[in-house]
């Protein structure tokens, strides 16, 4: 099997390649793999005006593209690279496998042929921030780092620059981590809880996807584990290798904990205090979890005053409890991240104060019951907008502590809901778009929801 990327693309000349989504992570793909002479077909459900001049690029390239609802329809070619949103069962894939197809990703090739040493993230909440955190420490400490995945970068085109001192660094999600057979040097899970159960058949499909990142280990591997969390705690004894837990809720023999207001970590060598709690810039108890995780996945690597430095100043990634704007002494967050109710209940603990809270939005069939009692206790007007309106709306009233706060709106869309808060908001409010639902009943994607929220926002006066 090849094990370089040039190796891989001299062993794909003469075959004949399907990429499934025109996305972020394949684009670069398509072109990496014309660019090598080798004839691709481009299929997207997507069409063709969707995606302006892209298309015409593609094309001046080599590329032939397959677009429109009929794009998987006698999909055959000898390599066919899967989008990690494309679930790997699906007819037009299993015909095709069995006519001989090769079904990959962009991911698992990666894994393949990458030269330096592998650290990847995964979990329910705060994979991005704490896979960014750690891809910082290491660059602070004179690493060469990549920083790819799930975060927006792919970093397959990036391989012939890889040096085998290097760290390629990875948040990986449950769909990319489907079909993987291998697992990195160091993994890390920060956490599970339900999600994408819309494409998931169940929970225990979206856990074992999950155990991916660190089930092909060997002995000399690292794996790092949300001891606070049943799920992932579960996940020790399955270990091939070492297993450094992270705990804020108990003081641990062995790995990182919370006392006395600082992070510690416990190793062979004994106990040693890494970060005060309130050297963190970042807010919020769940940003101490990921300084955890990240303390951790570097344990030997970066040293303890390199990350009381970074701690100090990492101000966070975009829309992850974003300070937006401050208006009439009214402070704006954009958390847009927050797509299931367990990342939004994190924001909410975010803050002293009750909120203005706004969510909503793309139903992923999971249950909002958890989200009822935390709403009670911190939020002081619930406003809701997008297809999960008014089951949040329901769960939040059918909950035994609802006593009619905190009062609760819903309205047609984003814009119409910022105006609302605006309206409502005193002098040292916070207001928070923290939806607990995916964006795709009105946005693309988080992002573009949380661009929007700003928008809207920067527009108030």
């Amino acid at each position: 099997m090849p094990n370089t990327i040039q190796s891989y693309l001299s062993d794909l000349k003469g075959k004949t390649v399907a990429v499934i989504g025109i996305g972020v992570s394949n684009t670069p793909l398509i072109k990496l793999l014309l660019r090598a002479g080798i004839k691709v077909t481009a299929c997207d459900k997507a069409r063709r005006a969707d995606f302006g001049g892209l298309a015409e690029e593609l094309e001046s390239l080599g590329a032939e593209l397959r677009l429109g609802p009929d794009y998987l329809k006698g999909i055959d070619q000898d390599v066919i690279f899967r989008t990690p949103g494309l679930r790997p069962d699906v007819p037009e894939l299993l015909e095709a496998q069995a006519r001989g197809s090769v079904i990959t990703s962009e991911m698992e090739v990666f894994f393949q042929v990458c030269p330096c040493h592998l650290l990847a993230v995964t979990g329910s909440d705060g994979k991005t921030t704490t896979t960014t955190i750690i891809a910082g420490l290491l660059k602070e400490a004179g690493y060469h780092t990549f920083l790819g995945g799930n975060i927006g970068h792919p970093l397959l085109p990036d391989v012939a620059d890889m040096e085998p001192d290097d760290w390629a660094v990875l948040e990986l999600s449950s769909f990319q981590l489907m079909t993987m057979d291998r697992s990195p040097e160091i993994a890390v899970v920060t956490n599970l809880a339900p999600n994408h159960l819309d494409v998931h058949k169940s929970m225990e499909e979206y856990i074992d996807a999950k155990k991916n990142i660190f089930l092909h280990q060997g002995q000399g591997g690292k794996l790092v584990l949300n001891f606070d969390n049943e799920i992932t705690r579960s996940f020790a004894p399955l270990a091939r290798g070492q297993v450094i837990p992270f705990s804020r809720r108990e003081a641990l023999s062995q790995g990182v904990f919370v006392r006395d207001g600082a992070i510690w970590s416990a190793t062979a060598e004994g106990e040693r205090e890494v970060l005060p709690l309130d050297g963190i810039l970042l807010p919020g108890l769940h940003n101490v979890e990921n300084y955890m995780a990240a303390i951790a996945a570097v344990e030997g690597l970066v040293p303890d005053d390199l990350i009381r430095r970074f701690a100090a100043s990492f101000q966070g990634v975009a829309h992850r409890i974003e300070l937006v704007r401050t208006l009439d002494g009214v402070r704006y967050y954009n958390d847009s991240i927050a797509s299931s109710p367990s990342r939004t209940i994190a924001g909410l603990n975010s803050f002293q104060e009750k909120v203005i809270l706004i969510a909503g939005g793309y139903d992923k069939h999971i249950p909002f019951d958890v989200l009822g009692p935390e709403v009670i206790a911190h939020v002081k007007q619930l406003l809701l907008t997008g297809d999960t309106a008014d089951k949040i709306c329901d769960a939040v009233r059918g909950c035994p502590g609802y006593q009619g706060q905190p009062p609760i709106s819903i309205y047609e869309d984003l814009e119409a809901a910022v105006q609302a808060a605006h309206s409502m908001a005193q002098p040292g409010d916070v207001v928070l778009l923290s939806p607990a639902c995916a964006s795709f009943d009105r946005y693309k994607n988080f992002a573009e929801r949380g661009e929007t929220f700003k928008k809207y926002v920067y527009g108030l006066d």
